[in-house]
């Protein structure tokens, strides 16, 4: 089979950007291969390819729900092009699927009276337009009961399961309000709460009269409300509490209180209860020095599971509500926890469970016998597991102080297994998104095709601005701050010079969304001393992105990047975007788009990638034309990541035998 580029030829000569250009610039031919185009990207190696497609092949499952009997697990895997939704009735047993979309599945919740009735959600090449389906498990047939055009989300059953409650922008395609209502009026309903602003539903009280809502403002700013589901009435839990992070869990099971999640008492978030009456909050986890990530209740809101979030690692806690005392919990293998799902009896505990060198998996606790069992055993392409890499935390001083000493950053780096005894590894620094996002030790395809294949040392830092550190973390790259977090890497790259295992003179920087933006203004920092830089769905001028970002999301980005309505604003979003400084750039750069993308439009790549070939610069291109923020197709994922291979390989001088 031919795994060349070349496809169906765009044309016989070289095509432009669409974007046009405002001086000469070389011509690069543009090819068209399915829906994948690309610019400047060489021929694969048929071999690294074969080794790709092996990682791609791996793996992993994600807990999404129980049937309404307890007797189905509903997880998300993927076995062809996209993550479906599958059904597993035992431990290790037969992964049953239930969807066969062309589309990944992007969400789902079971009914809690129907063990037939599961409600699904999907996009269109990656828009975010979410839709909601009705599944009955029985037939196999989906019903649309959204409007098809809106966007919709957060899917939420009511405790007798005879409503739905969700938020959507259908009102006026920029505010997302919430919703409660039969399965057969989702589409036509009216709004709960209507309200400017981004809104969620939380929770339902035991008897379905109240609704805990969300009101998210940015990372440090959000409140939570009790709705009454006949009147609309909206009663706010934290008035007057402006710059403090909230989101709840749930209620007490007599409804007078509101477990939640809140920085309030302190730079974490604590997992605390609030007495309604009094506004009283009595706080769990004052002790730990560290986020509340998660919490899931019991359908009868008895107990209470949490994850803690302790220097990226997951630790699992569980709470009796009704006596407030801990109950014994699982001693699980150190990684990344999602999906929290208890059964509908409320004996038993799902999660999602990923490590640095093993893909996701469902696992079960049995809260009696205190047994922790495996149900799912995802492949991995072929692979020994035994040769993954394993990532180590580290810390480096970046150019400030905390508290008169120097600020440190935490990051991850991942070695390859077999790294060789003398000489020192090439190193690609891949930079998250968000911003206020955080790199957690999880299991990464990718990053463990990287170490592994090409021989480089991965390093996942977690720069000023990520979550997970505290608050005060949290907010020291918002505003006029935005590059003392580029500044991070910067530091990065001092550290690694000084390590005896890592070449400070091959350096690459790589990322996505925000991460792509950090790669972007890293390359015009550090231009010299970065070996290049690869950037996928980036922000390249934060003006022309927040004047172009979908409408339901422009608001919360002014919080976080800074109002470009504002004159003083404006001048120094335009004086530090990438962009406008596009002429420091004279390594080698790949860009990354999905033509779709609601969040960082195609408009973003296609003026930075037009700028730098404009200056005469190498710029490599990969454009899908079914894919959003992020590529989620397993064919688009093995273009965009073999056209990463092989920039790496070029930049960092890598042999074909790495």
């Amino acid at each position: 089979m031919h795994l060349g580029w070349n496809g169906i030829r765009a044309g016989a000569l070289a095509l432009a950007l669409a974007v046009p250009l405002a001086g000469p610039a070389l011509a690069v031919e543009r090819v068209e291969r399915g829906n994948i185009v690309t610019e400047g990207v060489p021929e694969l190696d048929k071999a690294l390819a074969e080794r790709l497609r092996a990682y791609l092949n791996v793996r992993s499952a994600g807990v999404v729900d129980w049937t309404a009997d307890g007797k189905g697990l509903l997880i998300t895997t993927r076995f062809g092009e996209t993550a479906q939704l599958h059904r597993v009735d035992q431990p290790l047993g037969d992964r049953r699927q239930l969807t066969f979309l062309e589309e990944p599945i992007t969400g789902a919740v079971a009914s809690p009276k129907d063990a037939d009735s599961v409600v699904y959600s999907w996009d269109v090449g990656g828009n975010e337009q979410w839709q909601f389906f009705g599944l009955d498990l029985k037939t196999g047939k989906s019903t649309l009961l959204t409007d098809g055009k809106s966007r919709n989300s957060g899917m939420l059953f009511s405790t007798k399961g005879d409503r739905l409650a969700f938020s959507s922008t259908r009102r006026n395609g920029t505010d997302t309000d919430v919703y409660a209502t039969g399965l057969t009026d989702v589409a036509t309903a009216k709004p709960l709460v209507a309200e400017k602003g981004s809104w969620s539903p939380i929770a339902w009280s035991q008897d379905d009269s109240k609704l805990l809502v969300l009101n998210y403002i940015s990372a440090n700013r959000s409140h939570l409300h009790v709705v009454d589901v006949a009147t609309g009435q909206r009663t706010p839990l934290n008035p007057g509490k402006d710059t403090v992070s909230y989101s709840g869990v749930g209620f007490t099971p007599d409804g007078k209180g509101v477990f939640l999640l809140s920085d309030e008492a302190g730079e974490f978030k604590r997992l605390g209860l609030l007495d309604l009456a009094s506004g009283q909050t009595r706080w769990f986890t004052a002790d730990i020095p560290w986020d509340v990530e998660a919490a899931a209740l019991t359908r009868d809101a008895r107990t209470l599971a949490f994850v803690i979030n302790e220097a990226g690692y997951s630790r699992l806690q569980l709470l009796d509500t009704t006596a407030l005392t801990p109950l014994p919990a699982p001693n699980l293998p150190k990684g990344v926890i999602g999906g929290l799902a208890f059964s509908p009896d409320g004996k038993r505990l799902a999660i999602s469970l990923s490590q640095p060198s093993a893909p996701a998996d469902a696992w079960v606790y049995d809260l009696g016998a205190r047994s922790l069992t495996q149900w799912t055993r995802s492949e991995t392409g072929g692979l020994d597991p035994a040769g993954f890499a394993d990532a180590t935390l580290v810390q480096y001083p970046s150019f400030d102080k905390d508290n008169g000493k120097p600020r440190m950053i935490p990051a991850f780096v991942y070695r390859p297994r077999q790294a060789p005894k003398a000489g020192k590894l090439p190193v690609v620094v891949s930079i998250h998104g968000g911003p206020e996002a955080q790199s957690r030790p999880g299991f990464s395809s990718l990053a463990q095709f990287w170490a592994n294949e090409l021989g480089v040392a991965v390093i996942l830092p977690n720069v000023r601005g990520s979550d997970g550190y505290g608050k005060t973390y949290l907010a020291l790259d918002n505003g006029f701050k935005r590059e003392d977090s580029v500044k991070d890497i910067g530091a990065l790259i001092d550290w690694i010079g000084k390590q005896p295992d890592l070449d400070g003179g091959r350096v690459a920087v790589a990322g996505g969304s925000y991460g792509g933006y950090m790669t972007l203004a890293s390359m015009t920092h550090y231009n010299d001393r970065l070996a290049g830089g690869a950037s996928s769905v980036g922000i390249s001028n934060f003006i022309t992105f927040l004047e172009s970002t979908s409408a339901y999301r422009r608001d919360l980005r002014r919080v976080e990047y800074g109002d470009e309505r504002d004159p003083a604003m404006r001048e120094h979003l335009q004086k530090i975007s990438p962009l406008t400084n596009a002429a420091r750039i004279t390594k080698p750069m790949l860009i990354i788009q999905g033509a779709n993308d609601p969040r960082v439009p195609l408009g973003e790549s296609e003026q930075i990638v037009a700028a730098i070939r404009k200056n005469g610069g190498d710029v490599w291109y990969v454009l899908a034309k079914d894919e959003g923020h992020g590529f989620k197709k397993k064919s688009n994922q093995f273009y965009g990541n073999m056209a990463q291979a092989l920039f790496f390989r070029k930049i960092l001088g890598l042999s074909s035998a790495s």
